[in-house]
């Protein structure tokens, strides 16, 4: 019966087409979650009134930031070519997609870490501080615990969008559901193929959602 509403879908390559999204979406939200905190709490750290005000840090990462997350993904696929060669060997396959999925996405997160963080009570913060806290003391036992509902659901919203732009990466050979759909489904004029291959993103991309909420609301202390 599938067969016959898909007729030219190989459900072989489907299957590895999704497989190669996964591993893409995880290991780059893995890293993106590592360095967008990591930017974030530097961002939020050397800001006016900060624990480590410094405004030329500051200033170099909140520009580093912006630069990056303005360039659309495309571009920035292309223009880390030769960086991503170098590293590699490679332009295709879904480890060549990894560089620019990472630096298109860990900014975007490392702003969203940043905001996070800004909203958590000075009074809890200046209260650490008055008692000695040291700085990864307040980091540890203050700025993670009481931002934790906010970062995850800021690397759910990060990861939907790596999803979005592993599709993208597809389009240059990078595997995954996107290269599926464009070189087997839309090249060759096969709608079933494009199809199904849109449903699969759209179900990870539920997945994702359900699973970011779950944890934010078994976090959320309010």
């Amino acid at each position: 019966m599938i067969e016959q509403w898909f007729p030219n879908v190989d459900w072989a390559k489907m299957w590895d087409a999704t497989v190669e999204t996964l591993y893409m979406t995880a290991v780059s939200t893995f890293f993106t979650f590592l360095i967008g905190l990591l930017l974030g709490i530097l961002l939020f750290l050397t800001s006016p009134r900060g624990i480590w005000q410094n405004r030329l840090i500051n200033g170099v990462s909140a520009a580093l930031v912006n630069i990056f997350r303005s360039i659309p993904f495309i571009i920035l696929i292309i223009l880390l070519i030769p960086f991503t060669k170098f590293l590699l060997g490679s332009i295709r396959g879904p480890n060549a997609a990894l560089p620019a999925l990472i630096i298109g996405a860990a900014p975007f997160y490392g702003r969203m870490v940043q905001i996070a963080l800004a909203e958590i009570d000075k009074g809890v913060i200046e209260a650490a501080r008055s008692m000695g806290a040291r700085t990864w003391t307040i980091i540890r036992k203050v700025l993670l615990p009481e931002s934790m509902p906010a970062l995850i659901s800021g690397i759910t919203v990060t990861s939907i969008a790596l999803v979005g732009y592993t599709a993208m990466a597809g389009i240059i050979g990078a595997g995954g559901l996107g290269n599926l759909a464009y070189l087997d489904g839309f090249q060759r004029s096969r709608s079933d193929v494009t199809l199904v291959a849109t449903i699969l993103i759209l179900l990870i991309v539920f997945a994702i959602q359900w699973i970011g909420d779950l944890l934010v609301k078994r976090t959320d202390k309010r």
